[in-house]
């Protein structure tokens, strides 16, 4: 919090000045670790009860970064009962980006357009991730069954208001929605380089998958080592594993829960993936272009 609100007194103080670029690079950094903030939240890892989380969450996703918190928790919650569930897990529904051949079979519209060079098209499309998660969080409110739509939406609104109100009075039109581009890209590509290390390339499940609980989480997961550096960087979700079978588990812990899973799991035969940064977005981007061969391969229409 102190960075987030230094970062906006530094705006302030800078005014019409070409290194305001440099800020919308920094503030997406520190909005997107007030997203780790808000997702932990979300699981109770901070306080014991749902009135403080609730309370805290809703401050920091609805009125810090525009997020709605509630929406997100929802949304987030029915990928943990079932990640890379291709029916019920929303993070691998094919709204843009398919996950499996049987998706790809059925895709029609946009999935299938950028499905044949999905691999490519993936780091550009996550400029855009941020822009859709503000659309869909006001979008969710005005569903049948919204909860606290009056409270979360009047805080999403007082944000956009002063986000927008701050950035376009202190800096001429041009430079503000340059600002506007780069710091919302830039947050978008950092929450998806962020959470698509964590399950992107794992099996995709189906209904025909009969999994137990544990092998239904360790088996569609990834971990990604890399020290104290990976761990800030990606919120600590780089122990994805331990995060999916303990998700009250505070995030500090999970860096001590990991050989304790890791030999447990190699005691009951249960393949458990580590890797590093890097080359768990090419096993991502990897499963992304395979999945759309298919594709590739149907002759050209004339």
């Amino acid at each position: 919090m102190a960075l987030y609100l230094g970062g906006w007194a530094l705006f302030v103080w800078l005014g019409d000045s070409w290194l305001q670029m440099l800020v919308a690079v920094a503030m997406a950094v520190i909005f997107t670790q007030l997203g780790f903030v808000a997702h932990d939240l979300g699981h109770r890892q901070v306080f014991r009860t749902r009135r403080p989380s609730d309370i805290a969450g809703l401050l920091i996703g609805n009125l810090g970064v525009g997020l709605g918190w509630g929406w997100w928790t929802t949304k987030h919650n029915r990928h943990h009962a079932n990640p890379n569930h291709e029916d019920h897990d929303p993070d691998v529904s094919p709204a843009v980006i398919v996950w499996s051949e049987d998706q790809v079979a059925r895709s029609t519209g946009i999935p299938r357009f950028f499905a044949k060079y999905q691999a490519f098209w993936f780091f550009p499309l996550l400029t855009l991730e941020a822009w859709h998660l503000h659309v869909a969080s006001v979008k969710a409110l005005f569903q049948p069954g919204a909860k606290r739509r009056g409270p979360e939406l009047a805080l999403l609104l007082t944000h956009f208001a002063l986000y927008l109100g701050v950035i376009f009075t202190v800096l001429p039109v041009g430079k503000a929605l340059l600002f506007l581009i780069i710091h919302q890209g830039l947050f978008g590509i950092y929450l998806g380089c962020s959470f698509a290390p964590n399950h992107k390339g794992m099996p995709v499940l189906t209904k025909d998958d009969k999994l137990d609980f544990l092998r239904k989480q360790v088996l569609t997961s990834r971990n990604v080592k890399g020290g104290w550096f990976t761990d800030v960087a990606l919120g600590q979700l780089n122990y994805q594993i331990e995060h999916h079978l303990f998700p009250n588990m505070p995030a500090p812990s999970l860096r001590k829960a990991q050989p304790i899973v890791e030999k447990y799991c190699a005691e009951i035969g249960v393949s458990y993936l580590e890797t590093g940064l890097v080359a768990s977005y090419g096993q991502a981007l990897r499963h992304l272009h395979e999945v759309g061969a298919a594709l590739r391969q149907e002759p050209a229409r004339t």
